[in-house]
């Protein structure tokens, strides 16, 4: 479990996993990079069941996907992607990651497809994986086919009886809530199309490398990591984050996230984002306040 991922997926990963036998070996990160360097991987991993891939990883940062997918399938591991679907327009899915295997299991926070921030939630995740996992797969499997006049329609491919027999054992819940919210990302999706959900993407990486360039133009604020991101990224401030942030809230800019208890090592950092929903003139407003607030 690399410590690029998310810190409280992290948490709730363990909460789950601790009595279950099953241990969670963190990987850290580059100091340069903010990302995991394949190198940095031991030879012999032991007796391992699957690495994590975040991508982009917590940090805003791009990983290896590839080397580290190539890496674990090479030591009979399985590969979990843990991906931004935004994201995935711009850069290679996982089902294309390394030599062509791609990664075996895949999910995500399905809140950037059209879901609305509303107080934190509901929202809802989305989970896949490759064809020779699909029975171990939660919940249900429609699939698409045609019927006897050559109309598209779709069936109920797989269902787990267990969910009716044997209620105690089953692999899945029931979700009505995260059912309206798939629904609303379906009719987002079936909207924007393929090009639409590439521009967001686009100008969401775009707005985050306008708000860098203004912010760390800025003296004292800087960038701590080399690495290619996509609309996140960590910034070292010359005071602490937390005032800094709280100052910002006075002005009505939610800054970003204070790293300092996830990441103590880091100093006075925070992870700012930018999307496509952000005009220059937002942007311009976060600069000046920053600004003020550091003077």
């Amino acid at each position: 479990m690399p410590t690029t991922v998310h810190p409280i997926y992290r948490s709730v990963v363990n909460t789950i996993v601790q009595h279950q036998g099953i241990q969670l070996a963190l990987v850290d990160y580059d100091t340069q990079g903010g990302h995991i360097d394949p190198a940095s991987l031991p030879a012999d991993p032991g007796d391992i069941t699957a690495l994590v891939i975040p991508q982009p990883n917590f940090f805003g940062a791009l990983e290896d996907v590839d080397a580290l997918t190539d890496w674990a399938h090479a030591h009979n591991a399985l590969v979990i992607g843990v991906v931004n679907p935004t994201a995935m327009a711009l850069i290679t899915p996982p089902g294309e990651w390394g030599n062509g295997a791609g990664a075996d299991i895949v999910c995500g926070e399905g809140q950037p497809l059209g879901a609305p921030l509303s107080s934190g939630g509901p929202y809802f995740g989305f989970m896949c994986c490759a064809q020779k996992h699909v029975r171990q797969m939660p919940g249900r499997i429609i699939g698409r086919t045609d019927d006897i006049e050559g109309k598209t329609g779709y069936v109920l491919t797989l269902q787990a009886r267990e969910q009716h027999i044997r209620r105690s054992k089953a692999t899945s819940n029931i979700c009505t809530n995260q059912g309206l919210l798939t629904t609303a990302a379906t009719i987002y999706l079936s909207l924007v199309g393929p090009e639409g959900l590439y521009q967001t993407a686009e100008h969401s990486h775009a707005n985050t490398q306008k708000l860098v360039e203004k912010l760390c133009a800025i003296e004292g604020v800087e960038e701590i990591f080399n690495r290619p991101c996509f609309h996140e990224t960590v910034l070292r401030l010359p005071k602490p984050a937390s005032e800094v942030l709280s100052a910002l809230d006075a002005e009505g800019i939610l800054g970003g996230f204070d790293l300092s208890q996830a990441y103590p090592e880091l100093g006075n950092a925070i992870l700012v984002c930018a999307t496509e929903t952000k005009t220059d003139d937002d942007l311009e407003q976060y600069a000046i306040a920053l600004r003020n607030v550091l003077a």
